[in-house]
């Protein structure tokens, strides 16, 4: 049996290997994920628009969003000083429509960033914030960006129930194996995932703090979305958020479309990665 790791206290850029190694097998259906995350920006192709995207990692995401609505422009947050290097170099196509500055999830001062944003997004990041940070963010958000502004997150939620849990956790499990032997054609992939104990609803990490779906929604109702609703979910990976504005805007992206641009920008990820090794 493996020796269980020390509770983790800040992300490191061990970490941030890790997850590189990791994430295309152990985040349930990717592509589905930010294809999801596209169709919900609600923004006409021909618009312009800003995003800021926290823990914006490898920049998959917002390549996707560049991809997909060519006016669009993009600030991407992350602690991580190699993960800044990886998505600068991924988007170095897009030019000066993407901007990569560092930040503290925990902290305030980076909050300028959101004034006058149209969109924030974030996947697989907010977890790390505790109840109250996650409010004050929440609020934060309503009051700084546009009046058409719009808060989508990809999350991990925390059950309120035990069943719950397992099920969450199963079902992860069971996703990530067959994730790692489709792509590699091994387990060896998913037995790293279980050696690392990434699965929060089996082994949970005191880094890791989600909040219940519907305690999120609530807060964001609070902090003055008129919108606030669960859009995906799947093994305890939700897809949510809010609009300040109810009106409809733009023409429906696609699904395909949003699949096409999601796509691209994981191959961008793979074949940066592949290039620094």
């Amino acid at each position: 049996m493996a020796e269980a790791s020390a509770p983790r206290t800040e992300w490191t850029e061990d970490d941030s290997r890790l997850y590189r190694e990791l994430a295309a097998v152990a985040v349930p259906a990717r592509d589905e994920q930010i294809a999801t995350l596209l169709s919900l920006l609600g923004f006409d192709r021909a618009e312009p628009f800003r995003v800021v995207e926290l823990g914006s990692g490898e920049g998959a995401l917002s390549f996707a969003i560049l991809d997909c609505h060519p006016h669009a422009r993009v600030i991407g947050l992350d602690g991580s000083p190699s993960m800044r290097a990886r998505a600068a170099h991924t988007l170095d196509r897009f030019g000066s429509r993407f901007e990569s500055r560092p930040f503290d999830l925990t902290a305030t001062d980076w909050r300028r960033e959101l004034d006058a944003a149209d969109c924030v997004v974030s996947s697989l990041c907010v977890h790390h914030l505790n109840d109250e940070d996650k409010r004050k963010l929440f609020a934060d958000v309503g009051r700084r960006t546009s009046a058409r502004g719009r808060l989508l997150l990809a999350d991990i939620v925390q059950p309120q129930r035990p069943e719950a849990r397992t099920l969450f956790g199963d079902g992860w499990d069971r996703v990530t194996r067959a994730q790692s032997v489709e792509q590699t054609g091994s387990a060896g992939l998913f037995d790293r995932f279980r050696e690392e104990q990434w699965n929060y609803f089996h082994t949970p990490d005191p880094y890791d703090t989600p909040s219940p779906l519907f305690d999120q929604l609530t807060w964001l109702k609070a902090a003055g979305f008129a919108v606030a609703d669960c859009f995906w979910l799947h093994c305890g990976h939700a897809i949510y958020g809010g609009y300040k504005s109810r009106a409809d805007r733009g023409e429906p992206l696609p699904f395909a479309d949003a699949l096409r641009s999601a796509r691209a920008g994981l191959r961008a990820v793979e074949q940066a990665e592949g290039r620094s090794r």
